[in-house]
């Protein structure tokens, strides 16, 4: 009897524990580790992993800048209502630009978990240099607690920065970073701009360590149609609906406000294993002919879909 009630109590309190660490997230602001994850050393079968990563974060939004001659000056917006003239433009999307925000923070739980403060980022870059994406503000902190249990921050130089070609059309920076002990928490952020509208990078949220929070944030013009797939994981959960995109510059042949109805896709994966029996891949398609231009719009809805 005493042995059945406290097999119960073990499994309440099992219970409890998977519930307190599932409500558990991290913080997406990145600059100050909040308590969470210092104190943070797993679930489940990340319990045994030497390293974990702690959030991972892309945003991706377009910069509009004068890409259409509109040849009905009276559209001061492009929405619901006039996406049937929209066909009337001419689209030049060597003008229109796809502004990406990396973020990534990683926890080494083991020392043998060093090598995964090191990363490699991967981009596009022809070695002609044609329609190239540009890699900026890349920014790497180490955050240690000394024996008082102060939290102590410092960057990591820029000679720890390698650039390689792998092939004709990409590029790899390796980043390095050195001095990295258990405990340590690692953080990561980058931005690419790229001019390829029709093009987007996809997400893996699945890695070799575990990830507690994993999300891709994507704001894309409704003039530009893609097929959004995003994977089929009861740990990942998709949604989209309309929104607002402001112009970058002044558009002379509008009258008003200069806005651009846009598709906003948030996809979000947490407490994903590497053992999880499928890779979960965000992929995206721009639909042929390139960039063209929906026949109508209900309003209040979507012409894409997340599948």
């Amino acid at each position: 009897m005493n042995s059945t009630y406290q097999k119960l109590l073990l499994l309440v309190a099992l219970f409890a524990c998977v519930s307190t660490a599932n409500a558990q997230l991290p913080n997406e602001k990145f600059g100050k580790p909040s308590n969470m994850e210092w104190d943070f050393v797993g679930w489940g079968n990340a319990v045994n992993a030497d390293a974990i990563i702690l959030c991972k974060t892309m945003k991706a939004t377009y910069q509009l800048s004068d890409q259409l001659s509109n040849f009905n000056s009276s559209n001061s917006e492009i929405g619901y209502d006039n996406l049937g003239d929209f066909g009337k433009n001419d689209i030049d999307d060597s003008n229109i630009l796809v502004k990406y925000e990396f973020r990534l923070r990683t926890k080494i739980l083991k020392p043998e978990g060093a090598r995964h403060a090191n990363i490699d980022i991967t981009y596009y870059q022809k070695d002609d240099m044609t329609n190239a994406d540009e890699l900026t503000d890349l920014k790497i902190r180490v955050f240690t607690k000394n024996e008082k249990g102060k939290v102590e921050k410092r960057n990591v130089n820029t000679s720890a920065f390698v650039k390689e070609r792998v092939d004709a059309n990409y590029m790899v920076m390796h980043v390095v970073v050195p001095d990295v002990e258990a405990g340590s928490i690692i953080e990561y952020q980058y931005n690419i701009t790229s001019p390829r509208p029709a093009f987007l990078y996809d997400w893996v949220f699945q890695e070799s360590i575990p990830t507690v929070r994993s999300k891709c944030d994507i704001e894309i013009p409704a003039f530009l149609q893609f097929r959004m797939n995003a994977p089929i994981n009861k740990l990942i959960k998709s949604s989209v609906e309309a929104g607002h995109l402001a112009y970058d510059t002044n558009r002379q042949d509008m009258k008003k406000g200069k806005t651009c109805v846009t598709n906003h896709y948030k996809i979000v994966g947490d407490y994903i294993l590497p053992e999880d029996e499928e890779i979960a891949v965000f992929t995206s398609q721009i639909t042929t002919p390139p960039v063209t231009p929906p026949a109508s719009l209900p309003k209040g809805s979507t012409h894409l879909r997340v599948k």
